[in-house]
């Protein structure tokens, strides 16, 4: 649909006149309805407004919704975060019947933690709640506007607004037309579109009961032990079992006493990682208002890079390449991460890892917490935790299943160093996958230094290693660790005042804007070319050079050659002869000539073509 009203203002300027001469009462104003506000965070703010309007020959209630394109609600209850917290309309007013309302066709977000693209209204888009009937006096007509609305990095409280216009009839004949977008469902007949909502007409009331279900607080207790329970078939919890077996095969042969505290030290593991997401989401729930689910660790690039190495350090430690020991006090020294405090840290880990793939209960339990008093918050969220640790609990502290569990013997050793590589699946899988392309490359080449490291600091001394030759090794491991973290990990990017909007590729755009003697700068690089990546460090970082591009006019295109099939890598062979060596900058002045800058070049050599471009060349 798209928002965009057509008013036919001289139409409605004479049904005012002729109201005003002949009546002596002005028409009241039905387009001008102030905007509510209905969620905001930071720079990032939608608000919504009622215009009466006219899709077709039938008349009804426009909804007009305003919004920066970060913020989105959600078009199916089916992807949103908790079921039932699509948006919602909800159409009331004494004496009128309303239609189902109509919305318009989402677009396409990809939700990084559920790996696929989801339905959303985004930014500024329209409603239209159509009348069954239309009285022939004026009247007020009342909107409920209800659901969850999140950004690309956090989840927002759920809202239920209200929103009323005073509607005069009389003046129907002058309403905005709607211009409806290309298959959008249509206004008529009253059926329930494909892609509307779920239909909410009596006075929105359906709308505030889908967006918190009447359960009493103990009922949403139980739901989230519940929901815990679900998290052990999820699939991203299941590569963790390798390691949970592991650590009941080596208690099966404890006494029961310390095999029960073992267990019961996994289980506390696991509901630390729930206390520890409570506290951060009260914490960040007072200070901001934010509404946090599980996955929005992985919407935070430096905790997915931190996740990424801690499970990578758990894979080397399974394959030995590090011996992870603990105080004697604390651990009974019987290998790695044995004793209480690596069983709770397993559980902790298994935690974390529940995060990726948490299902639509969890969800649904977990906003409905956020927006409970902090006490009931945090004791819902521990549950969580409670009905995951459950059924391992439920294991330690029956003998006759431990009993079941096969001996201990080389095949132990086998699966220990097995499960060490899936690690390494699962750090792949389940972090770099929420990682932006342009750093996933440099926390791949860390995670390799990285690695090293933890080899060196493992591996190149012993206990038997003098204590000056351990402490310089171990040093130089962290110093590389350290030194090359710093180099590699931090998000790279054009500084203030230095970004240019370069176009992707096309090569009709490039031949229009030469036949208007328009400049033209191609970039062309590639994904796998170091070389590019320092010229565009070196080079298009530049404040100066981005000043000059914009006060030039010229079109900036970034030339993608990664792939041999790709347009511009075709183009780079065909048009500009070039053998295919990146990075290459060609500049096409506006007389059709060519300047090439071959390989890493100084910035003053493009500085020095650009400045001799006329001023806003078109």
């Amino acid at each position: 649909m798209g928002g965009i009203i057509e008013m036919n203002a001289a139409k409605h300027v004479l049904v005012c006149a002729v109201s005003v001469l002949c009546v002596g009462v002005p028409v009241v104003d039905t387009h001008a309805q102030e905007a509510v506000e209905i969620v905001q965070y930071e720079a990032e703010r939608s608000s919504a407004h009622l215009e009466p309007a006219r899709a077709g020959d039938r008349t009804g209630l426009a909804v007009v919704f305003t919004g920066t394109d970060d913020l989105h609600y959600y078009a199916k209850s089916e992807t949103a975060p908790a079921p039932g917290y699509q948006l919602k309309i909800g159409t009331s007013a004494e004496g009128v019947t309303f239609g189902t309302p109509v919305f318009p066709h989402w677009e396409r977000f990809y939700d990084l933690a559920q790996e696929k693209d989801i339905e959303v209204y985004v930014g500024n888009f329209t409603v239209f709640v159509p009348f069954e009937d239309l009285p022939a006096q004026a009247f007020e007509a009342t909107v409920t506007i209800a659901g969850l609305a999140c950004t690309s990095q956090l989840c927002l409280p759920p809202f239920d607004k209200t929103l009323t216009a005073t509607i005069d009839p009389t003046a129907a004949a002058s309403w905005p037309q709607l211009a409806l977008e290309a298959g959008a469902p249509s206004a008529s007949p009253p059926a329930v579109p494909a892609t509307t909502a779920p239909d909410a007409n009596d006075a929105g009331a359906e709308a505030s009961r889908q967006a918190v279900l009447p359960y009493s607080t103990p009922v949403y207790y139980l739901l989230a032990i519940a929901a815990g329970l679900s998290i052990n078939i999820m699939p991203c919890v299941l590569p963790v079992i390798p390691l949970i077996l592991m650590r009941l095969i080596s208690q099966a042969k404890q006494p029961e006493g310390n095999r029960i505290t073992s267990g019961l030290a996994f289980c506390v593991g696991v509901i630390l990682f729930f206390a520890a997401f409570a506290l951060v989401s009260a914490i960040i729930n007072l200070t901001t208002g934010a509404v946090l689910d599980l996955n929005s660790l992985f919407r935070y690039p430096t905790a997915v890079i931190v996740l990424f190495l801690a499970i990578v350090f758990f894979g080397l430690a399974m394959l030995d390449v590090i011996t992870l020991s603990l105080p004697a006090s604390v651990t009974s020294k019987q290998g790695a991460g044995s004793g209480l405090a690596g069983t709770a840290g397993m559980g902790f880990f298994a935690g974390v890892l529940s995060t990726p793939c948490s299902g639509a209960l969890l969800g649904f339990v977990l906003v409905w917490a956020q927006t409970q008093p902090l006490l009931v918050s945090s004791t819902a969220i521990i549950l969580m935790g409670v009905g995951m640790a459950l059924p391992y609990a439920i294991i330690v502290s029956i003998p006759s299943l431990l009993e079941k569990v096969p001996k201990p013997g080389t095949w132990m050793e086998i699966f220990k160093k097995s499960t060490g590589f899936l690690l390494f699946l699962i750090a792949a899988k389940l972090t770099l996958a929420a990682l932006p392309r342009e750093r996933l490359l440099n926390v791949l080449m860390y995670g390799i230094i990285f690695s090293f490291s933890v080899w060196m600091w493992g591996k190149w001394v012993g206990f038997g290693t003098p204590a000056g030759k351990r402490r310089l090794v171990r040093g130089v491991a962290l110093a590389i660790a350290v030194a090359t973290g710093f180099w590699l990990l931090p998000a790279v990017g054009p500084p203030e005042g230095a970004t240019i909007d370069w176009q992707s590729y096309d090569a009709d755009a490039v031949q229009t804007a030469a036949g208007r003697e328009r400049p033209v700068l191609l970039k062309f690089t590639a994904d796998w070319c170091t070389n590019c990546k320092e010229v565009e460090k070196s080079v298009y970082y530049d404040p100066e050079v981005a000043q000059l591009i914009a006060e030039k006019n010229v079109l900036a295109i970034k030339a993608d050659t990664t792939l041999k099939d790709y347009r511009a890598t075709v183009d780079f062979k065909e048009i500009y002869g070039e053998a295919g060596n990146v990075p290459v900058t060609i500049v096409v002045l506006p007389d059709g000539t060519r300047e090439k800058l071959r390989g890493i070049f100084d910035k003053q050599t493009l500085i020095d073509i650009l400045e001799k471009l006329p001023e806003g060349s078109a």
